[in-house]
């Protein structure tokens, strides 16, 4: 078994706030691994950690057997692997064309290839109507397809996707998940977060649950679904709103 993506006891604080606390990840290559919890359950902080871009309070991280937060191995890590974060940081005073440009040349790709690569997206993504706009005039969807577009331009191995089919549209989203299916087929892996469970379950191969910063359920998806639905072990991993609902009862009786 490769593993793309693998932590030992890795955790962060905030002051004294522990928003992950000592998660063991084990993601295989070649897998579509849904990463679920509540809000503020630490999805996001984790994929920063797992990225570089945040650096953890413990642990260890291997990331296509690498470890991003090594001065010597990031570069070798990052040519490898795309990232949509939560948190969307575009150029404002680029176009699309522009900034799609300025990603492949970061990535040491040829001009031909980046030419050729960005007229696929920016078609992909719906967005070549739009690609003389300066992204500042852009949508928060279409910065979020633009943003996709960017992670997928140096073709790599590895795609972390935080919510990235928040504020994209139907068609949009349906084509997005009928190529990252394919992506997944190569052999290639995706770490998605989402809160639309139902997607996750179209997609997805293995899921982690993470709930108040802890790691609390990993299997694969026909495992983690057998005998329920994979809502139901959802809500039984990380605790439901039953007892809310039920002193909101007076909403489903009869008007006086």
């Amino acid at each position: 078994m490769t593993l793309a993506i693998e932590t030992q006891q890795l955790t962060r604080f905030f002051d004294d706030f522990c928003a992950v606390d000592r998660i063991n990840l084990q993601v295989e290559q070649g897998t579509f691994y849904g990463f679920l919890g509540p809000n503020g359950a630490g999805k996001s902080t984790t994929i920063k950690m797992l990225t570089g871009l945040l650096a953890p309070s413990g642990g260890q991280i291997s990331v296509l057997g690498k470890n991003p937060l090594n001065a010597s191995e990031a570069l070798e890590v990052k040519r490898h692997v795309g990232v949509v974060p939560e948190d969307l940081a575009l150029f404002d005073n680029l176009t699309a064309r522009e900034y799609l440009t300025f990603v492949g040349r970061m990535y040491l790709l040829p001009r031909d290839t980046i030419r050729s690569r960005i007229d696929d997206l920016l078609g992909l993504m719906r967005l070549e109507d739009e690609e003389k706009k300066l992204t500042l005039e852009y949508s928060h969807g279409m910065k979020k397809k633009l943003a996709l577009a960017a992670a997928l331009l140096p073709n790599p191995d590895l795609l972390f996707l935080d919510e990235p089919f928040e504020g994209v549209d139907a068609v949009t989203s349906r084509v997005l998940r009928d190529m990252l299916v394919g992506y997944v087929s190569r052999g290639s892996t995706v770490f998605l977060t989402s809160h639309v469970l139902d997607i996750v379950e179209k997609l997805c191969t293995h899921v982690g649950i993470i709930a108040q910063g802890e790691l609390v359920e990993q299997a694969s998806l026909e495992d983690l679904r057998r005998g329920s639905s994979l809502e139901d072990r959802f809500l039984e991993k990380v605790g439901s709103d039953a007892e809310a609902t039920q002193k909101l009862g007076w909403l489903e009786e009869n008007a006086p």
